[in-house]
């Protein structure tokens, strides 16, 4: 029987929280060690996994465990270097799971672990990334034991700002942002989400820092897209530091599919099962501040209508846990990008909104309508639809310009195609 031990780091300290155990990915439990479980304001370690004397289904357990781990070729790739199935999402989750999204840690009593450190990345390793793709990040998220969700290759690193260097975590050091390969995933994706992140933020919608690594390269291709991760924060009050650096703690995070015990595969509502209402059902019950965020909630998603982001699944949004675990807010805006640019991309959004999917039938009448099915006032999400939609193209514009300035010339013609074929194109034309 396989046993693999599930820590959360709780205020720069690694807490064992309990255990996952059985024979095989098909019986696989998960259970809550009861010293955790009696701690003083003791927190579970997702709300899909609230505290029980019983283990959880192996269904139950599947569904948040996996929902750690990369998808799609990146997964492949993954699970190639490591010799794996990529089907037997424990022993991926055992050999990426030091560093997850969040504060949680997979290991194993029987193993030391190795001390945490920061190796140093040459300029043509980082080029290398880059110019590599999903193929090198696979290798160096298998070496280090990284785990990052989502299908594009990506890798944690940590970011030296002052010196302008980058550094690979090794054992359980922590990194500090994630950064993207471009090539592997669409035409100018980097220029593409650099361009959304960059109007939201002009909007008013929080987002995570981001920056473009290699800016000034001849392609596109050569350059990654570094985003500072929100679920790590480096304080000067926790003084650690590793391999004589500062070393961040860790924030828990669970992204909505985790938090609403959905399986990674059914992160697209392809059939209407009212996950818009649950996502604010659990702001309601969990936020510490549930109205704020909420109408943040309202803000990301009439955003993303706007933009054209029909990947806006519920893995792309997420909850933001405090240092001690003592409060949950919702977390920056990110993996924002204009989907509908790309020649042959569906139309259809990854979750219903006011009983609609497809970005041409959802206009300001579905919102109300969205607005009814949650429980809130239509005026009130009606005036959010109004001040984003009317400074939308405002903030586009003055995005893709400091873009261009920066050298990235197809930001121009991508906010230009997202006025034709967005949602904003739909309230351009109604006016």
């Amino acid at each position: 029987m396989q046993e693999l031990r599930v820590d959360i780091e709780i205020q720069g300290t690694f807490v064992t929280t309990g255990y996952i155990f059985g024979n095989s990915v098909n019986d696989a439990c998960f259970k809550y060690d009861t010293s955790y479980v009696e701690r003083p304001a003791g927190v579970p370690i997702s709300i899909s996994l609230p505290f029980q004397d019983e283990p959880f289904s192996p269904d139950k357990t599947r569904n948040y465990f996996e929902g750690l781990l990369p998808e799609g070729f990146s997964r492949k790739s993954v699970a190639k270097w490591m010799h794996a199935d990529e089907n037997d999402y424990l022993s991926i989750l055992y050999g990426l799971g030091k560093e997850c999204l969040g504060a949680v840690r997979i290991s194993d009593d029987s193993i030391q672990e190795d001390k945490p450190s920061y190796e140093l990345l040459s300029e043509e390793q980082v080029h290398e990334l880059a110019c590599e793709g999903a193929t090198k990040s696979a290798q160096l998220v298998t070496e280090a034991h990284l785990s990052l969700t989502g299908a594009s290759g990506k890798v944690g690193l940590y970011y030296d700002a002052g010196n302008d260097r980058w550094y690979m975590p090794m054992g359980t050091a922590p990194s500090t942002h994630i950064l993207k390969q471009s090539h592997i995933r669409l035409d100018s994706i980097v220029s593409n989400e650099r361009l959304a992140l960059l109007t939201a933020s002009k909007l008013g919608i929080d987002v995570p820092d981001s920056f473009i690594v290699g800016a000034g390269a001849k392609n596109e291709e050569d350059v990654l897209f570094a985003t500072r991760r929100f679920d790590r924060r480096i304080s000067a009050a926790n003084n650690r530091s590793i391999s004589g650096m500062p070393s961040p703690i860790r924030l828990h995070q669970e992204d909505f599919a985790q938090a609403m015990g959905v399986p990674a595969a059914q992160k697209y509502e392809e059939q209407q099962r009212g996950y818009l209402g649950k996502m604010f059902e659990l702001l309601a019950l969990y936020s510490a501040d549930p109205i704020e965020d909420q109408l943040k909630l309202w803000d990301i998603i009439i955003f993303d209508y706007l933009v054209g982001n029909t990947d806006d699944h519920i893995k792309n949004i997420s909850l933001l846990y405090g240092e001690n675990m003592d409060n949950i807010r919702l977390a920056p805006a990110y993996d924002i990008v204009s989907t509908v640019v790309y020649k042959n991309s569906t139309r259809n959004m990854s979750i219903y909104i006011g009983g609609e999917r497809s970005l041409d039938r959802i206009n300001r009448d579905t919102f109300a309508d969205a607005a009814r099915e949650t429980g809130f006032n239509p005026k009130m999400i009606l005036n959010c639809f109004d001040r984003l939609s009317s400074g939308f193209e405002a903030a586009l514009s003055e995005a893709a310009q400091e873009l261009e300035t920066a050298g990235f010339e197809k930001a121009v013609s991508i906010s230009d195609t997202i006025l034709q074929k967005g949602g904003i194109a739909a309230v351009r034309q109604n006016k």
